[in-house]
Parts: structure tokens; C-alpha cells; sequence
């Protein structure tokens, strides 16, 4: 087990948090995912890096891995200017997170708060969902509700949106 996946088990654990930990093959894209089985226990989300149109707000939405997103909708429910995909540079500089291994679990890495959490409202309450930690070779099963936890405890602020 590698640093990244290490240090979000150690944030678990001193948690009391508990949660499923399983290693697979790198999965970059929510296809190689399905294809491996990955989030076969729960339900798994995919996590898109955004920023809005000045670059000045970057965001984290969580939602379930097959789910559309309209990114105008997201954009009007949370009060922001348009929104896009933020780049590999600000993934690293908000998140120290590389494409295909962006997770919620990144937020250990933000300690200057740069980065609001978007949930799917529809996530609530939901016993099982998948997360990589931080590295595409494993999954991290866990309920919303301690993840929820994991995100208040580091400090970001989160959201709420319907899809």
C-alpha cells in the first residue's frame, strides 16, 4: 500500500470510522471500473474537478458513477458562474491529486480549504458508497455519513445539489 492510500486509512482509523478497503487494477475512467468490477458492493461515484468561469472557486462534485450532470443546473443551485472542468495543475495545487485518482479523500490534502464539496442530495443517508483513496488501485467502501464526516472534519464547506 502506497503513501496516499495509507494516509487515508490512518484518517479512518483514527476516526472510528469504519470501512471497507479493496485493491484492484488501475481504473482511470468509470468504464475501466465497471469493467473490473470495482464498485460492485455499494454505490460507486465518480468526482469531478470544477472551477468556476474567473478560476477564483474550485469544487469537488460527488455523484453516483452513472449519473448525468448538468453542469448549468449545478452551476445555478450552488450561486456560481459558469462552471468547467479545472485542470490537471489546479487538481494538483488544490488537491495534490492526479486525474483518474480524484476522491473526496483529497480533501486531506487541502489544507488550505481551496476546495467546496458538492454532493448529489440524492447520496444522503446511502450505507455503501466507493471512493478511490486518493490512488485508482483500490477502492474505499464507506457511508455517506462518515465521509460526510471526513470532509467537516478537514474544514471545507459543502453543498448541496439535485441532478
Amino acid at each position: 500500500m502506497d503513501d496516499a492510500k495509507k494516509a487515508v486509512c490512518r484518517k479512518l482509523d483514527s476516526m472510528g470510522i469504519k470501512y471497507t478497503y479493496e485493491e484492484h487494477e488501475a481504473a482511470f475512467t468509470i468504464a475501466q471500473v465497471d469493467a473490473i468490477g470495482a464498485f460492485a458492493k455499494g454505490i460507486g461515484c465518480k468526482n469531478l474537478f470544477l472551477r468556476d468561469e474567473k478560476g477564483r472557486r474550485h469544487f469537488l462534485l460527488i455523484a453516483e458513477a452513472h449519473k448525468d450532470v448538468d453542469l448549468k443546473s449545478v452551476r445555478a443551485q450552488i450561486g456560481s458562474t459558469r462552471l468547467s472542468f479545472g485542470s490537471e495543475e489546479r487538481l494538483w495545487n488544490c488537491l495534490k491529486l492526479k486525474s483518474g485518482s480524484v476522491s473526496p479523500f483529497g480533501v486531506l490534502n487541502d489544507t488550505d480549504l481551496k476546495t467546496e464539496i458538492i454532493f448529489d442530495k440524492a447520496l444522503k443517508g446511502k450505507p455503501m458508497l466507493g471512493f478511490h483513496p486518493n490512488d485508482n488501485t483500490a477502492t474505499v467502501w464507506i457511508s455517506f455519513d462518515d465521509i460526510k464526516r471526513v470532509i467537516e472534519d478537514n474544514g471545507n464547506s459543502i453543498l448541496y445539489v439535485d441532478l
